[in-house]
């Protein structure tokens, strides 16, 4: 097998892997921070209930995300070491700044957070939440300012056949870097809320199924709310905490959407300037026109557009998402291939750096079939993902979910949706730059000269049998990651909110907090019952 096909698989494999949980280490992170200063606030019972629960599983994300994180630099240095070579003038800069200040900020005060439940000052401790979860998005920031850069870059200068940074403050408000950055964060939003309709909709359903909550006749009844004499802690706090997660899980899910609409769109018209065959892929566009494709037939993963048909298309809308109207001409691949080969040309350089890859005739169109349906499947994820939030207001204005085991099935389904945008989406971001690691922005928009194919990326003395042997080895551990994770989150689901707060299942009074003073200005309660502070 090829090394730099080894290479990519093993890099896509791990990335794909660990954005799994950035969204939702971002996303849950907003609303554990929204619940904790609602219970500073106000004193009730029922948003330190909430708080302890959703904080519990955003701590178990973020903690395996950190560890598969930790593999994305290793890999720099030991798949791709001319890749580091040639971005290391620029890189070193928000990459220093995402380690040595997001990253300490994020470790430090979630540490306090973790450990300071009755000894921190409750408006202290709140901080340490807020200012954890405010490290991880401007971690996220510094990390969308390098990958950016690799779409856009800007800031530099050739120097010896390198990009030397010269104007750091060109590189951290990259246009590219702004929209991207919006975009994520909506997208993290709304899985955070897809993550809270599901699992509150099947705790609502499970009190329905137990006979503990009632829905009597009438078109505008409302639920009559039981308690469990066997379990204390399911009592009217308990479904007013999963009702009200369900409900405000909705509300974030569809404000994500609406950001990730109008992101999405400011992206798509920088794509047209900068990566105008990124743009031609993603609709299969072999012929320059302004119109849509709904759907399109034939090899998208042939390296020309020899075969594709396009069935159904939509005048005008292809033009609207790369210029705002409805009359620009979007050029297709047949039209910007040989621009791009005059520009690039025809075949790798005859360089050492390529290997025996050097005179190999260059493909400039992206895969298209990962870039075609890659672009759908982030739109349509994302919309059904948000017309889901949207039903799940409506189906529980009478104050809990319906009494239909399939819709709470369907409900912790679709939990996956906005992931599957959300991955959906960096697939399409990443192997639409192909041929180039570094994707070439000519003036006015970028830095003339200044790119990078994948082909010369790889590290060359690394052999196929070291990578195979990383790979295997990385996806074994990243399998056993995934069955640690998945197995966590769905004990303390499962466990509903004593996983997090033990001391509701001996029977303490639930409205009162955990540590007894009803919402007093610290948390200095009984220590002896603080034996595992993990479990806070």
């Amino acid at each position: 097998m090829d090394v730099l096909e080894i290479a990519r698989w093993q890099f896509g494999i791990t990335t794909v892997y660990h954005f799994l949980m950035v969204p939702l280490t971002l996303g849950l992170g907003a609303v554990a921070v929204f619940l904790q200063w609602r219970w500073w606030r106000t004193g009730d019972g029922m948003w330190l209930r909430a708080t302890k629960f959703w904080g519990k599983l955003y701590l178990i994300n973020f903690i395996l995300g950190v560890a598969t994180g930790l593999v994305q630099e290793f890999q720099f240095g030991m798949a791709w070491s001319e890749y580091s070579r040639f971005v290391g003038d620029v890189f070193g800069a928000p990459l220093a700044l995402e380690g040595l200040l997001a990253f300490f900020v994020e470790s430090t005060f979630l540490g306090l957070w973790i450990f300071g439940w009755k000894r921190l000052p409750k408006a202290a401790h709140f901080a340490s939440l807020a200012l954890a979860v405010a490290g991880s998005w401007v971690s996220a920031y510094f990390i969308i300012v390098a990958n950016s850069w690799m779409q856009h870059p800007v800031g530099v200068e050739l120097v010896d056949g390198r990009p030397r940074m010269t104007d750091v403050w060109a590189v951290l408000t990259n246009n590219t870097a702004l929209a991207a950055y919006a975009h994520t964060v909506m997208g993290a939003l709304a899985v955070g809320g897809g993550f809270l309709i599901g699992i509150s909709w099947w705790h609502l359903w499970r009190r329905r199924a137990d006979g503990l909550d009632e829905l009597p006749g009438g078109r505008r009844a409302r639920v009559v709310v039981g308690a469990d004499p066997v379990k204390p802690w399911r009592d009217a706090t308990d479904h007013r905490l999963w009702i009200t997660s369900l409900r405000l899980g909705a509300v974030v899910a569809i404000l994500g959407f609406g950001g990730v609409a109008i992101t999405g769109d400011l992206q798509g018209k920088l794509m047209f300037d900068q990566q105008p065959m990124k743009m031609a892929a993603a609709e299969a566009a072999c012929k320059t026109g302004s119109s849509f494709s709904v759907l399109a037939i034939g090899d998208l993963g042939a390296k020309d557009c020899s075969s594709v048909q396009t069935l159904i298309e939509v005048p005008g809308v292809l033009a609207f998402l790369a210029n705002g109207d409805f009359s620009t001409t979007v050029r297709g691949v047949d039209d910007l291939l040989p621009q791009y080969q005059r520009d690039y040309g025809r075949t790798l350089p005859d360089r050492p750096l390529y290997g025996d890859r050097a005179g190999q005739k260059i493909t400039y169109v992206p895969l298209m079939a990962v870039t075609y349906w890659g672009f759908r499947m982030m739109i349509g994820f994302g919309a059904l993902a948000a017309f889901a939030a949207a039903v799940a207001l409506w189906l529980t204005r009478s104050g809990t979910v319906p009494h239909s085991r399939w819709l709470a099935r369907l409900a912790l389904l679709g939990i996956l949706a906005p992931f599957a945008a959300n991955t959906a989406g960096w697939v399409f971001t990443e192997m639409g730059r192909q041929p180039f690691v570094v994707a070439p922005n000519p003036n006015p928009s970028g830095v003339d000269g200044v790119f990078m194919f994948t082909a010369a990326a790889v590290s060359p003395g690394v052999t196929a049998g070291e990578l195979i042997f990383s790979l295997v080895t990385f996806a074994t551990i990243y399998a056993a990651l995934l069955v640690v994770e998945v197995t966590l989150l769905v004990r303390y689901v499962r466990g509903g909110v004593p996983s997090a707060m033990p001391e509701l299942a001996g029977g303490s009074d639930p409205d009162r907090d955990s540590d007894g003073d009803d919402g007093g200005d610290s948390d200095t309660g009984d220590a002896d019952r603080d034996v595992l502070a993990f479990a806070y």
